[in-house]
């Protein structure tokens, strides 16, 4: 059974990726867990004791969050018409990204799906600030709907990468599973800043190569490009459904989220896109030729599998 967290400010955005992550998966059995905090304009005395649920002080915030979370689950059930789905409500005191990561490994959470404005305003922005910062603090998945994005079937994914992480399987499998309900294609995007790639990134590279070998993926060299801009323009002229990255204190991460970048660029991100976390290291060359021989394969495969 999936267990999905959706955040909530009960906004017509939070909502639609509320309707999103319904759909996606409309035919399973999952548990979402529908969260909105709050904290108040200024602090009383009785936060200090833990909150009104402890001092009996009733609260305007307090009181929104319960029945704003009580009409969206009636809606959600009014949608969902899956009997295997399952529905619980979570008010909380606290910050959004700390009560996140407080569900998610209490309630062992699969995947969040939250919900974003993208560009608003005068200056325009990749994605809202607040989700930026779940993004950079989530341990489980996030995946991020943009505002009046409806779902349809994931049948082409972009996923950049800069091939300095031997990736976990177990953690790539979060962005696998999004490509299996429509066998989707996976196009593996390199942004090639330098010559040639070094012998730690022609590991990686085909280290990946053997993680997806059970999925269909080509491999992408973007010439004369930097990032992020190269990523964003490849978003701009290609049709895909999905944007999917690891993540970790990762200069692709980082720079894709600097806001001046985005702002020169007046980009308008407009697909969901999947940030996983990449708890990898770079390892010893030992452990790195073990793992590539529970793949059954050596270093003169290497080239071999550059080349597919």
């Amino acid at each position: 059974m999936k267990r999905i967290l959706l955040p909530t400010d009960f906004s017509t955005t939070a909502w639609n990726a509320i309707k999103y992550a319904l759909t996606l998966f409309a035919e399973e059995e999952c548990t979402f867990y529908v969260l909105h905090t709050y904290t108040p304009a200024f602090y009383r005395i009785d936060y200090m004791l833990g909150g009104p649920p402890f001092s009996a002080i009733a609260d305007e915030e307090v009181n929104r969050s319960v029945a704003g979370l009580e009409k969206t689950l009636a809606d959600m059930k009014d949608m969902s018409g899956n009997p295997r789905h399952r529905f619980e409500a979570i008010s909380a005191f606290n910050i959004l990204s700390h009560e996140l990561n407080d569900i998610t490994e209490n309630k062992k959470i699969d995947l969040v799906v939250m919900g974003t404005k993208g560009a608003t305003g005068a200056r325009e922005v990749f994605i809202g600030s607040n989700t930026v910062y779940v993004l950079r603090k989530a341990f489980a998945p996030v995946l991020v709907i943009p505002n009046n994005t409806s779902y349809s079937p994931v049948k082409n994914i972009l996923f950049p990468t800069d091939y300095l992480s031997m990736y976990k399987e177990s953690e790539l499998h979060q962005i696998l599973k999004m490509a299996v309900p429509e066998d989707a294609l996976i196009t593996v995007l390199h942004i090639k800043e330098t010559t040639e790639l070094s012998e730690v990134q022609r590991f990686n590279k085909s280290y990946l190569a053997a993680l997806l070998k059970n999925t269909r993926h080509i491999f992408v060299e973007l010439e004369h490009a930097i990032m992020p801009f190269g990523v964003l323009e490849y978003l701009k002229k290609e049709p895909f459904d999905l944007l999917a990255m690891m993540y970790k204190k990762h200069p692709l991460l980082e720079r894709i989220f600097e806001r001046q970048n985005v702002d020169h660029m007046g980009f308008h991100v407009n697909i969901p896109f999947l940030a996983v976390r990449d708890t990898s290291d770079a390892g010893s060359r030992a452990e790195e030729m073990k793992a590539w021989s529970d793949f059954g394969l050596n270093w003169n495969d290497l080239n071999e599998l550059q080349e597919s």
